[in-house]
């Protein structure tokens, strides 16, 4: 399976930023390991996104904004992250690097980026730690490539994909499911194609019993070309921003059953990983590493 990690793109971050930059850096170095092993992991670096990949999404007025660092003092606030040449090349590699994991996935069956899920950023803005919507760009991308015709994008993050949401609301050939806690970031939700909300300290069994049906029901509703699958960390019981309760096991089981309910009708998926805010860094890396070995073992033969 190939995967496009681009944790060589470094974001300068102030001293006690709550975002866990360096879980990048430590998943490759993981997933490094394990294909010494055997596992069958191809490491391939990224392209940085075009402006015409953007541009079929974001506003160009925005994207202005974004490459010459006049982002508003408001919209650098609401991004998370300080404007810096570094945020740019990271942003636009990032994205890059989903457009190339759904390339791969169509050739493949499978493939991922090691970063991304970045799904609060609309068509005009940036917002919650995300830039440029990766899956969106991804969609639209192999859209105009002629590749595929529709796209379903499920969304496990903890949190509501409503950037994307509001980017394809006037368009059916992209479906968008969010699976997320229902009273979390962000307040205002968008309307997803479907949306699954779910309580505060809801755990697997609850989890994973909401999730199957939503899932099959997408792809009923759906009848994709290509899925863009985001495998958040988030979820899980110990994560800081999360207030779900799933175990590490849990949210093995969800990448099964995604995983194994797209081979059941041969859909190819590209995966990207979503948030992670654990104190404990090699627990976020505990679950992004299980997310991909997994893929990785179910590629196409």
């Amino acid at each position: 399976m190939r995967v496009f990690p681009c944790d060589r793109y470094r974001l300068p971050l102030p001293e006690g930023h709550s975002f866990p930059i360096d879980k990048y850096a430590l998943l490759r170095r993981r997933l490094e390991e394990h294909a010494a092993a055997g596992a069958a992991i191809e490491f391939v670096e990224p392209h940085a996104a075009t402006d015409d990949e953007l541009a079929r999404v974001h506003e160009r007025g925005y994207l202005g904004r974004v490459m010459a660092g006049r982002l508003s003092p408001d919209e650098v606030r609401r991004i998370g992250f300080p404007w810096s040449r570094e945020l740019v090349e990271r942003s636009l590699r990032s994205t890059g690097a989903a457009v190339d994991a759904a390339a791969a996935a169509l050739e493949d069956g499978i493939g991922a980026s090691l970063a991304g899920g970045t799904h609060h950023a609309g068509s005009n803005w940036g917002e919650g730690y995300c830039v440029f919507n990766d899956t969106a760009v991804a969609a639209r991308e192999m859209q105009a490539r002629g590749a595929v015709r529709r796209v379903l994008i499920l969304d496990c993050d903890v949190h509501q994909g409503n950037g994307t949401a509001e980017i394809f609301s006037h368009d059916p050939s992209v479906f968008t499911m969010s699976i997320h806690g229902a009273r979390n970031f962000p307040l205002r939700k968008q309307a997803s194609s479907l949306d699954v909300p779910l309580e505060d300290g809801c755990g697997d069994e609850e989890y994973l019993a909401a999730l199957s049906p939503a899932v099959e029901q997408s792809f009923d509703r759906a009848t994709p070309d290509l899925v863009l699958y985001i495998a958040g960390a988030d979820p899980y019981e110990g994560d800081r921003l999360g207030r779900l309760r799933l175990s590490k096991q849990g949210l093995l089981e969800r990448d099964r059953r995604v995983l194994g309910i797209a081979r059941g009708v041969a859909v190819p998926v590209a995966i990207v990983l979503g948030g992670g805010y654990c104190r404990e860094i090699e627990s976020i890396v505990d679950i992004h590493a299980a997310t991909i070995l997994l893929a990785a073992s179910r590629g196409r033969s």
